[in-house]
């Protein structure tokens, strides 16, 4: 694996293609949509499209392994594919994973998604913190060593998320916790004025939560991927509301909004760099 770090190489491809990152997210009723079965030969040939059509086109492309894993071990095995593919193709992976544990669980989950022997293998995974930000020591450390990088989620917008998220110990939010480890383990990053590899899911539809909290995106350094742009409400215009100073790391995330141009590869290529203008064009009215 490469050894320039995740945050260096999500900057760069941001800065070509647009702060963009489409998922591909093929449940059922997507499939059913683009006219293929819900097997794993529809999986596959749904996943593949998507790998033509993104490949060399965005910064970053998100497989939720969840909808691969359905199918069982042959689903999986679509899901190495695509991965490969997307390698092939040049294009950083961000696998939607959300796996958090403690101990040697989190290692065996590291090793499965940021090895660089296992056949499973992204150049970032997502994690859940909610076993604590230490309990994910495993992950970070192995993802410094090979160049791969993580997203931590740190402010969700299902509407179960605050009750776990905004509570509070000495005056101290899980969420700023959260924040404040990826600020700890991007600190060369940040004090080199680049991205870290520690990202942070933060949802676009989360509205003023992050200010209201006082959560110094910004100064994390961190990547801030932002589901929910298009089908759950997020729009790009609202991102700068959301994020604020911190709207220069924002990765906007979209996945039933552009799949759904699908299954065309040329229509789904063209409503991915639309929205990846989108946010460009956001990101650069912000400008100051």
């Amino acid at each position: 694996m490469s050894q320039v770090p995740f945050g260096t190489r999500l900057r760069t491809a941001m800065d070509e293609h647009g702060p963009f990152c489409p998922g591909i997210d093929p449940h059922a009723a997507l499939l059913e949509a683009w006219g293929l079965p819900d097997t794993v030969d529809g999986l596959e040939r749904f996943a593949m499209t998507c790998v033509e059509a993104f490949g060399g086109q965005v910064a970053c492309v998100k497989p939720q392994s969840a909808f691969f894993e359905r199918f069982g071990s042959r689903g999986v095995a679509v899901l190495e594919r695509t991965l490969e593919a997307l390698r092939e193709a040049g294009t950083l992976s961000l696998l939607d994973a959300k796996r958090g544990d403690i101990g040697t669980t989190m290692g065996g989950y590291a090793q499965a998604y940021l090895s660089d022997d296992s056949p499973v293998r992204a150049d970032a995974v997502t994690v859940s913190p909610f076993l604590g930000y230490g309990s994910l020591r495993p992950a970070l450390d192995l993802a410094a060593a090979t160049g791969r990088g993580v997203f931590v989620l740190a402010l969700t917008s299902n509407p179960e998320g605050p009750s776990v998220q905004h509570a509070a110990v000495d005056g101290r939010t899980v969420a700023a916790s959260v924040v404040e480890g990826a600020a700890a383990d991007n600190a060369d990053a940040r004090s080199a004025g680049g991205l870290g590899s520690v990202g942070l899911v933060v949802g676009a539809t989360v509205g003023d939560a992050a200010h209201t909290l006082g959560l110094d995106l910004a100064g994390s350094a961190a990547p801030l991927l932002a589901p929910g742009l298009g089908a759950q409400g997020g729009t790009p215009e609202g991102l700068r509301a959301t994020f604020g100073d911190a709207l220069p790391q924002v990765l906007g995330n979209s996945s039933r909004e552009v799949l759904g141009a699908g299954p065309d590869t040329t229509s789904l290529r063209a409503a991915a760099r639309r929205s990846a203008a989108e946010l460009v064009a956001v990101v650069e009215a912000a400008r100051p």
